[in-house]
Formats: C-alpha cells, sequence, structure tokens
C-alpha cells in the first residue's frame, strides 16, 4: 500500500506586512506619567508672562490682579482634574460648568466693581497678584519637567511587530520579547478629561503564556493606537488561516 503524504505543520510567517496593505510594521506604545496633562497650565503660565511683559500692566494693578486669578483658576482646575478621575462624559461636564461660573463670576465681579458692592468688597480681601518673572518661571519650570520626561520616555517603551512584543528599557537599551500570536488587547478610558486633552487612556496587553498582564497607562490617540494594533494583528490571524486552508 502506497505511503500517505504527510501534510506540513502549519507555520506562521515572521514576515511584515506587505508594503502598501496599511498596515504598519511596528506600533510603538509609551506609557506617560500624568504629570504631561499639566500643559493647560503651562500654555496659561506662558500666556499670563506675556501679557503682562506687552501690556505693561503692573501686578498690583487690576488688570494684573484679574490675570494672576485666572491663571490661579485654571492651575486649580488642572490640579482637581489630575487628581480625581471622570469616568462619564456628564460628569466632566457638571465640574467644568461650575468651574466656568465661579470664574466668571469673580472676573465679573473684579472689572465691575459696582455691580454687586457687598460681594466686590469680600473679593477685595482677595487679591493675589504675580509679576511677569513668576509667569516666565513657572512656564520654565514645567517646560523643563516635559523635557525630562520626553528623554526619559526614550528609554522605556514598547513596540508591537506582527510576531513579537517588545519592551525596550534601560539606558542601555535592553530588550524582552513576548510573543504577539493570540495577543489580547483591551483598552480603558477611565477620565474623560484626559480623554479630551491628549486622546489618551489605558492598554492593557495579554501575551500568550504570560501570567501577568502589561498595563500601559496615559497612552497618547489610544483610539488610532488600538486600530492599528487590532488591523496589525488581524492580518496576522487572517495570513494563518490562509496557509492552512492551502495545506
Amino acid at each position: 500500500m502506497a505511503d500517505e503524504a504527510t501534510s506540513p505543520s502549519p507555520e506562521i510567517s515572521q514576515d511584515a506586512p506587505a508594503a502598501g496593505s496599511g498596515i504598519p510594521k511596528s506600533i510603538f506604545l509609551i506609557s506617560y506619567p500624568k504629570v504631561v496633562f499639566l500643559y493647560p497650565t503651562f500654555l496659561a503660565a506662558l500666556f499670563c508672562g506675556l501679557y503682562m511683559t506687552f501690556s505693561g500692566a503692573e501686578p498690583a494693578d487690576p488688570s494684573g490682579a484679574v490675570i494672576t486669578t485666572l491663571f490661579l483658576c485654571v492651575l486649580a482646575v488642572n490640579m482637581i482634574v489630575l487628581s480625581f478621575d471622570f469616568p462619564r462624559t456628564t460628569s466632566l461636564t457638571l465640574f467644568f460648568f461650575v468651574a466656568a461660573i465661579i470664574t466668571g463670576g469673580v472676573l465679573l465681579f473684579r472689572t465691575y466693581p459696582d455691580l454687586v458692592p457687598a460681594i466686590t468688597d469680600f473679593l477685595k480681601l482677595f487679591h493675589p497678584f504675580a509679576n511677569s518673572h513668576f509667569f516666565y518661571f513657572f512656564a520654565t519650570m514645567i517646560g523643563i519637567i516635559f523635557i525630562a520626561v520626553a528623554i526619559n520616555v526614550q528609554f522605556d517603551y514598547w513596540e508591537v511587530r506582527p510576531n513579537e512584543l517588545l519592551h525596550h528599557h534601560g539606558i542601555l537599551s535592553d530588550l524582552k520579547r513576548y510573543s504577539a500570536p493570540n495577543l489580547r488587547i483591551d483598552k480603558e478610558i477611565n477620565d474623560v478629561f484626559e480623554y479630551v486633552l491628549l486622546r489618551s487612556g489605558r492598554l492593557i496587553l495579554q501575551a500568550r503564556g504570560e501570567s501577568r498582564a502589561i498595563i500601559l497607562e496615559n497612552v497618547f490617540f489610544i483610539n488610532r493606537k488600538e486600530e492599528q494594533l487590532t488591523r496589525m494583528l488581524g492580518a496576522l490571524q487572517v495570513q494563518v488561516r490562509d496557509q492552512n486552508a492551502a495545506h
């Protein structure tokens, strides 16, 4: 009796997606610290510094007090948002509504002191002021932190390829490899405000054969990253099925 032909075992191709397929050859995932969400305060400090410089306003002038109050309000809102999660759009909308009313009311009564004299007299007890040097120093301080963060993440990031997941870390570029096929991806957006600021969220990666999940916090443009990962890994699965069908 003639020997039966033995079909070759299915193999996963290690080749990168073909050029022009619209699938990236590699996807970089970077987890950022929460300090990056302080950029509204950085912009506010820069704006206030430029205003104080070019308007010629003195810190003790009414306009100087108004601009300082505006900066403090932006800083307070930014710090509150970093301290608490706002998982729903309604909670974020309510928070901004209340913050806008308080900020608008303070600015209104400072600009028009005769509108409600009793409130104006109360607000006169609160008279913060700062010069342009304060705002420039504050903006420079945060800017330096941003630069330090940008440098630091160059030594700790993840790279997803069609056949493997790589963790680059350390000054000497240490590398740890994980198997990418059957990689499970979960996306979470726990803070609406952080998503609005930088389209960020949390990615949870579960590699095959690994007991612990890989959690990446504050990944920028998370929807785009998830779409790219889905297309890349989906193309790999289709490739595996096509090879099985050919055998």
